[in-house]
């Protein structure tokens, strides 16, 4: 008894009813992200007057500076690890984008068997075949584009990657050599602060022997000489170290680094405008933070889309020929074309649960949009906050260093006079010496803000 084939009607039918089981997904969250009016803090008549410059390090006048900033983004080896990075994700967008095209495949098979006829007598025969088979499949419900779109926003996300690895890279760069001119200023004051001291040693020392003031007051002006002196190979060492980090963070072995302009030459540049809402374009990481969103949720659509219908076409042609002078001059063609509608029917909710995962990561990727946000307003005011009272501050330094210099004249004068103790002049000089240090690391910090402040306001880095 034959069976009934099913109509073409019921298929269809079925593939409709298929079409309703798609994967269900919940709402997408709700965004609580306010954006700020202006900044809490504004420093200085120029905080709207100018853009970030793209090279924003050049700012600083210093050629030597401006050279380091350019040989690290060029030889960097986290930023080629990035670069590399970006063309593993554009190659993924062409095998994501191929997908969505016919795929066409070729074959040849000559073939000799040898088999037993009805009689029970063997006997040998030649098959030779080539075959062409071409296969697509139609996007009906654009789950392929999906992937697609998905691939792209991935690989944007990682451009925006190595854009925000290159900026902090870029920034540690200009800090390193920064702090770097810092200690060079720093040991240029140790080592005039040290022969200072050596002369007032040897004036207590011949004080001392004449009988014209104690031992201790000698041996207070040795202790003052040795601290002085202790001070020298301790910035050396920091010096060395910096060096070195820096050679290795510009892509090269360890060693010395070219100096230019000396802390004393070198200014802040004026800081530079923009609204909060402006670092929503601004910054490469709010960008990465963004893009990735976009392609989980491109994912989310593929992944629930899993349970639809999928149409393919498949078109075969051949040659085949039992003899091959035959295959050459006029063999059998051979064709077939297949339209295939395939479906799950039961999956035992794995899809569902990939739909719930993809979902899941739409949402982490959406508050970790409003994260890199929020981060980004509290870093570009601690900005503005930092250079506002390390300003503050290096005017009341200057005023101390004002007046410990002027106390220092004071006590100098009353001990040379006999009217005082070399330890007025003692005390004189380390509340100098201390008020120098700090201006000198006001000077290394206020730079150094700078820095971070253009960090911060995406470094001249634009989509």
């Amino acid at each position: 008894m034959k069976r009934a084939r099913p109509a073409p009607a019921a298929a269809l039918l079925a593939a409709v009813l298929i079409a309703g089981c798609a994967a269900k997904v919940g709402p997408a969250p709700q965004s609580t992200l306010q954006t700020p009016a202006e900044w809490r803090t504004r420093v200085g008549p120029g905080s709207d007057a100018r853009p970030v410059e793209q090279q924003w390090w050049q700012a600083f006048g210093d050629p030597a500076l401006s050279a380091l900033v350019a040989r690290t983004l060029e030889h960097n080896g986290d930023l080629r690890i990035a670069r590399a990075r970006v063309a593993d994700y554009r190659a993924r967008v062409a095998a994501a984008r191929a997908s969505q095209l016919p795929s066409v495949t070729g074959s040849a098979s000559p073939t000799r068997t040898r088999a037993l006829a009805y009689n029970g007598v063997p006997y040998e025969t030649n098959l030779f075949q080539a075959e062409l088979q071409a296969s697509y499949e139609i996007d009906v419900w654009g789950r392929l584009a999906n992937l697609t779109d998905a691939a792209r926003a991935a690989y944007a996300a990682e451009q925006a990657s190595a854009d925000a690895a290159a900026l902090s890279i870029a920034a540690s760069a200009a800090s390193g050599y920064l702090n770097l001119r810092g200690l060079d200023a720093q040991l240029e004051l140790a080592l005039a602060t040290l022969k200072l001291r050596e002369e007032s040693r040897e004036l207590a020392r011949k004080q001392f022997e004449v009988g014209y003031s104690s031992r201790l007051e000698w041996l207070q002006a040795q202790a003052e000489y040795q601290a002085a002196a202790e001070q020298v190979p301790q910035l050396q060492r920091q010096i060395f170290e910096q060096e070195n980090a820096l050679s290795v963070l510009s892509g090269g072995n360890p060693g010395p680094v070219p100096r230019g302009v000396p802390l004393s030459g070198l200014a802040p540049p004026p800081v530079p405008g923009g609204l909060p809402s402006d670092l929503l374009r601004r910054r490469p990481d709010i960008a990465r933070a963004e893009q990735n969103l976009l392609a989980a949720s491109a994912t989310l659509s593929a992944t629930r889309d899993q349970l639809l219908p999928s149409f393919r076409l498949t078109a075969v042609g051949g040659l085949q020929s039992t003899v091959f002078s035959e295959f050459l001059k006029d063999p059998t063609h051979l064709w077939r074309l297949t339209a295939a509608v395939a479906g799950p029917l039961f999956e035992g909710g794995r899809v569902q649960a990939q739909t719930d995962s993809a979902a899941s990561a739409r949402d982490q990727a959406a508050y970790a949009y409003e994260n890199a946000v929020r981060a980004a307003f509290a870093e570009t005011d601690n900005g503005l906050g930092a250079i506002q009272r390390l300003r503050e501050q290096a005017v009341q330094n200057d005023a101390r260093r004002a007046t410990a210099a002027e106390t220092l004249r004071i006590a100098r004068n009353r001990y040379r006079n006999g009217y005082a103790s070399y330890l007025e002049e003692l005390d004189a000089q380390r509340t100098l010496y201390s008020a120098d240090v700090l201006r000198l690391q006001l000077k290394t910090r206020m730079l150094i803000a700078s820095v971070d402040l253009y960090r911060a306001l995406g470094g001249g880095w634009s989509r």
